[in-house]
């Protein structure tokens, strides 16, 4: 429905369905912890859809139609104006927080850390996902670059928090002895990338969001199915339960490998697509200290990755 619909107050309305779905699926994981977690992303998830849901109106306000295309050829018209501003701040921050964008993302390792396993693996892949479709499809479908850029300076707010996402979420993982809280954080990290697409601006930047939309889909999904079959197996997925796993859990682990090969950007893998992507826009727009930066933040990718093949591959069980 969110991606299907041409009118922007559906896609409000198809968020909060998503959203009240994803909120009853955390809350069946089997401790305690996964309720309240279910009710923190609750809280953060409703405010998140106020101001969606502000931002929409204010365009409505000056626009008077909810025609995305409409409103796309309105605001050209218009240009830039506090209301345009606001609305703009508003649908900011509504989809950062259900994007999970730093420092908007507490909801999300506790979420992804106490629902079910396979709960987690289905969120992974679509939940934030799709909140990311809504930000570029406002910025780049309705606002469109020349206001939102050029005028609004959008990417002045943005390109900071996705930087520091990618480095805050790659440290805190490092730290971590659950492995789910550690991809948890991953992700973090991992939306950072995305949003830095998006705020770079330029036809390679967005490209390499995009892609990297699919791919952390794909190699996030794979992961947390991992750890689903870890569970299943071991019944934990704390890093000490690892030892030795490579060898009872050959094909499984292998799977992890890649995926987790693919997080850091190593050739070959589908991340390392999106990364260059990222690094010939950011080189594009004239940043190459942003290029630098995301090569070390894959740098730190490569520890926490590197933690659990040392554990399960050169530990004795």
């Amino acid at each position: 429905g969110i991606v299907a619909t041409g009118d922007a107050f559906n896609v409000f309305v198809f968020l909060e369905i998503s959203s009240l779905s994803s909120y009853t699926l955390i809350a069946q994981g089997t401790t305690p912890r996964a309720l309240t977690s279910s009710m923190q992303y609750l809280v953060m998830g409703t405010i998140g859809g106020t101001f969606l849901l502000l931002g929409i109106g204010m365009l409505y306000m000056v626009t008077g139609t909810l025609n995305i295309v409409d409103m796309a050829s309105h605001l050209a018209a218009l240009g830039p104006n506090r209301t345009v501003l606001v609305g703009l701040a508003a649908i900011c921050v509504g989809t950062s927080i259900k994007l999970a964008v730093f420092p908007l993302h507490i909801w999300l390792p506790n979420a992804y850390t106490y629902a079910p396993a396979m709960v987690t693996a289905f969120l992974a892949a679509t939940a934030t996902k799709v909140a990311y479709y809504v930000m570029v499809r406002f910025v780049f479908g309705v606002f469109g670059t020349r206001l939102a850029f050029d005028q609004l300076n959008f990417d002045a707010v943005l390109l900071p928090l996705a930087l520091l996402a990618m480095f805050a979420g790659s440290l805190v993982a490092i730290y971590q002895d659950d492995i789910k809280r550690m991809l948890a954080y991953s992700s973090v990290a991992q939306i950072g990338y995305m949003v830095l697409g998006l705020a770079l601006g330029t036809r390679d930047g967005l490209t390499g969001g995009l892609v990297h939309l699919f791919n952390h889909a794909l190699m996030k999904s794979g992961l947390f199915l991992v750890m689903a079959c870890v569970v299943v197996r071991l019944g934990s997925t704390r890093l000490a339960a690892f030892s030795g796993l490579g060898r009872r859990m050959p094909l499984t682990m292998a799977a992890f490998v890649v995926g987790g090969l693919s997080l850091v950007g190593v050739p070959l893998t589908v991340g390392f697509v999106s990364k260059w992507y990222l690094v010939t826009g950011a080189l594009a727009a004239g940043s190459w200290p942003v290029a630098l930066l995301i090569l070390l933040s894959s740098l730190l990718a490569l520890v926490y990755v590197w933690r659990v093949v040392e554990v399960a591959y050169f530990r004795p069980a």
